[in-house]
């Protein structure tokens, strides 16, 4: 950053306020000055340092919104090269092309991903619309593809039939199609869209300059197309424009990055999701491809997850009652840790058994089963707070609670904390469950 924090604190309200939710001014002067937190955090600062510390305080890569209020799609922000620096900030989107000969036929296929992870959707997020010379049949193609309520990403650099189809494109839209011949017209369309413009150009140099002139024309809602003629071309070009922007602190290539993997691994669905994998590591804001199946979508989204996840805060299920196999009220119940990994790991095997079970969930802080034992997140006290809290007593009839076996310690005290519960001990294993309930049911 251009500047230290102790410059920032000087135009501070210095109240201590803690409206930012920063215990002091100076506390939260530092973290803006870390990249940790953004300048309007704080509902106190007034407009003269708003102004003087909007730019020297911003992220070296601009925060590009797509659509409005809670729908809307959020690209950039961005301050470092490396996850292991710091987190991630935006986490990159996947898009599907559609073209006006196939659009009735791949429209409902890619609608069909659509699943939840840890309490995030995972689908996909913008279709890409190309535009193949006809501009009717351009506009109707992007009408079914609006109406799928996705974002929406127009392939055009002609300009009557973007005007057209930004008409019918909903909010979320990015008009991809600036270059250095026709930067000035599509600006200004996309400028009076209020949308984002995409930017391409022949070689990164052109790109620059091509962003430099909509810069002074006043544009700076911008995303870099960075497809380049080949998969090796594409991925120098986009290493090359996030080091220029973030090491070298050069704004002008301060943008998120589009990459079209229709265009360099063409009709070639495992490559694509192989070369997706790459550009959601580097660095790819927006990654579209040719289909988007569970095949591909599996493996592709679990490793955004992990990658836009920060590496300090432990991936976590949210604490409830989850029933499985069809259970009820008068099912078994086990528990377990909140810690992701457990859980998938741990309803997997239980799902296999095929015996109706309610599993409960409570909170350990994230923490895998002997973890949070060992820091106190998992014990009978947690666990009977863990009941009053839900109600699980005046939710569930059946009165056995089966406990992780490597916790096995903890029976006895929990039979005191509940007394009217049977507890049993699983194995240390998640992999021994299947064996285990078909012991228990015989």
């Amino acid at each position: 950053m251009a500047l230290k924090g102790l410059d920032i604190f000087k135009l501070t309200p210095k109240t201590n306020c803690k409206d930012c939710g920063n215990p002091t001014c100076m506390a939260f002067a530092m973290k803006v000055a870390q990249g940790a937190i953004e300048l309007d955090k704080c509902p106190h600062m007034s407009e003269d340092a708003l102004a003087t510390l909007g730019d020297a305080t911003a992220p070296p890569m601009k925060k590009i919104e797509v659509g409005t209020g809670d729908d809307k799609f959020t690209l950039g922000g961005e301050t470092v090269l490396f996850r292991h620096d710091k987190t991630f900030v935006s986490k990159n989107l996947y898009a599907v092309t559609v073209c006006e000969h196939k659009i009735d036929e791949k429209l409902p296929e890619l609608l069909k991903v659509d699943y939840d992870r840890l309490g995030e959707r995972m689908h996909v997020e913008f279709i890409n619309v190309q535009f193949e010379g006809n501009a009717d049949t351009f506009v109707e193609t992007v009408k079914k593809s609006a109406a799928a309520g996705r974002g929406i990403i127009l392939e055009v650099a002609d300009e009557a039939a973007a005007k057209a189809a930004l008409a019918v494109a909903g909010d979320r839209v990015i008009l991809n199609g600036a270059n250095a011949s026709n930067y000035e017209a599509l600006s200004a369309i996309a400028t009076e869209a209020k949308v984002a413009l995409g930017v391409s150009g022949t070689n990164l140099d052109e790109m620059y300059d091509t962003v430099a002139a909509l810069e002074k024309l006043g544009n700076k809602n911008l995303i870099l197309d960075v497809t380049g003629e080949t998969v090796k071309d594409t991925f120098a070009n986009a290493a090359q424009i996030r080091r220029a922007a973030l090491k070298d602190n050069d704004r002008t290539f301060g943008y998120p990055a589009i990459v079209n993997l229709h265009k360099v691994a063409y009709n070639d669905a495992n490559l694509q999701t192989a070369l997706a994998a790459v550009f959601t590591l580097k660095y790819g804001s927006i990654i579209i491809m040719d289909t988007m199946t569970y095949a591909q979508a599996l493996p592709l989204y679990g490793l955004r997850q992990n990658i836009y996840t920060d590496p300090q805060k432990p991936m976590k299920v949210e604490p409830g009652i989850y029933p499985l196999n069809g259970a009820d009220e008068n099912s078994v119940c086990v528990t377990t840790v909140d810690f992701a990994l457990t859980y998938f790991v741990v309803s997997g095997e239980l799902e296999r058994s095929g015996v109706p079970m309610n599993l409960l969930i409570s909170d350990a802080g994230g923490y895998s089963v002997l973890t949070a034992w060992a820091a106190g997140k998992l014990s009978a006290g947690s666990i009977d707070k863990f009941f009053k809290d839900f109600d699980i007593e005046g939710k569930i009839k059946n009165r056995t609670l089966i406990i992780p076996g490597k916790v096995a310690v903890l029976k006895g005290e929990i039979e005191e904390k509940l007394p009217s519960w049977k507890v049993v001990v699983a194995p240390n294993e998640a992999v021994e469950l299947v064996k285990f309930f078909k012991e228990l049911k015989d």
